[in-house]
């Protein structure tokens, strides 16, 4: 799920900006395949809800799980009660460990975001500093901590350069913004060696260009999805290759105009991809698009038909398992989890409001079929949880 950066949030929680801003209506009358919503079996899940004892508690203001790894390590950040982002790590046992990157700035609006941890426990992630600049981060296992800037970042306010996944090997992937305020990919090696690169009809205007998507979108192969930003402000997916071959795409129905277009959110082992797409009457549906190209659409059972509801993207596991949030006509949050072949079910971690804005949002979800996220509670309040069977 591809977030905003933390400037440009500093009290709307970044993950439910991203929701209510390109979250719409869902649908199956798309010439889409779509399997149902059929419920998925098995045991009765168990919720954890937990808070960073930092965090603040008013509105906007909370804990956020975005990652976890095979392990049940979980990766995010909280918002204190000055409005100040930190990350935090959270051990299997529940021990929580906070991130502060070396520079972060320290008013509303500016701090630390960890968006994606691996298998063995490296954070990768962005911070703000006093000048609202952005700078990516890696945090080592052991706690050590390693600034850096894509060769090309800009140095103006809500430019510069945001770390958004990790792989198991330790490559990093993400998105420069540079003097103008254009998107840009890259991939950092384990080396700190840059490889960069634009996707084929990528826009070249401020906030326009090529950003990999959040959280789990590069894979062990070293493969990475994410978004298209046109000369138009129309959305088109991409995947990148090992090899470096970009092959851009777009969902069957998806929009073409500003704002509507298609949104990749995660890639797996297998290269398959989920995301969500806008189509023309700026309603938004998931989709899944395998390795060889083939895409099929789904929207969650509840999901709203208005204009900022409906079914958004979220991650996908190795065995091809999709978590993820979606609005209903309300527009309260609830989470859902789609089988490999289309058995969908939803859920509402306890104590989520069921207010607008509110309620439950997945982020990521591993291997072992552990889901991490957070939950809006009815003061709006960021809570993170975790989901296991």
């Amino acid at each position: 799920m591809k977030r905003t950066n933390i400037l440009t949030n500093t009290i709307i929680n970044v993950g439910v900006l991203f929701a209510l801003t390109r979250v719409l209506v869902a649908s199956t009358n798309d010439g889409i395949p779509n399997f149902g919503n059929m419920p998925l079996g098995g045991h009765q899940p168990t919720y954890t809800s937990f808070d960073v004892p930092d965090a603040g508690t008013g509105p906007g203001q909370g804990t956020q799980g975005f990652a976890i790894n095979p392990g049940g390590m979980i990766a995010g950040d909280y918002i204190d009660a000055s409005n100040v982002f930190h990350g935090f790590v959270r051990a299997r046992d529940g021990t929580i460990t906070t991130i502060s990157a070396p520079g972060a700035g320290t008013d509303p609006g500016q701090g630390t975001q960890a968006f994606s941890i691996n298998p063995g426990g490296a954070v990768a992630g962005l911070y703000a500093d006093a000048n609202n600049v952005l700078h990516g981060f890696l945090r080592a296992k052991d706690g050590s901590i390693t600034t850096f800037d894509a060769p090309g970042a800009g140095t103006g306010f809500i430019q510069g350069t945001q770390a958004e996944n990790i792989n198991p090997a330790g490559v990093i992937a993400g998105e420069y913004f540079d003097s103008n305020s254009v998107a840009h990919g890259f991939l950092r090696a384990t080396d700190g060696t840059f490889t960069t690169f634009d996707a084929p009809g990528a826009g070249t205007s401020p906030g326009q260009g090529t950003e990999p998507a959040s959280v789990d979108c590069l894979n062990p192969a070293g493969a990475t999805a994410g978004e298209i930003i046109d000369a138009s402000n129309v959305f088109h997916g991409f995947v990148r290759t090992s090899h470096g071959t970009i092959i851009s795409f777009d969902a069957p129905s998806a929009g073409t105009d500003p704002g509507q277009g298609t949104l990749p959110g995660g890639i797996n082992q297998a290269g398959t991809i989920e995301g969500e797409y806008i189509d023309a009457s700026s309603a938004a549906h998931g989709f899944v698009r395998d390795a060889n190209g083939a895409i099929t659409a789904f929207d969650a059972p509840g999901a709203g038909t208005g204009p900022g509801q409906g079914t958004m993207a979220g991650n996908i596991n190795a065995a091809g398992v999709v978590a993820g949030p979606y609005i209903d006509s309300s527009g309260v949050l609830h989470g859902y989890e789609r089988a490999r072949y289309g058995a969908l079910t939803t859920f509402d971690v306890p104590g989520a409001g069921t207010g607008a804005g509110q309620g439950t949002s997945p982020f990521c979800n591993n291997p072992a079929g552990a889901i991490t996220g957070f939950y809006i509670d009815s003061n709006n309040v960021f809570h993170g949880f975790l989901r296991t069977q």
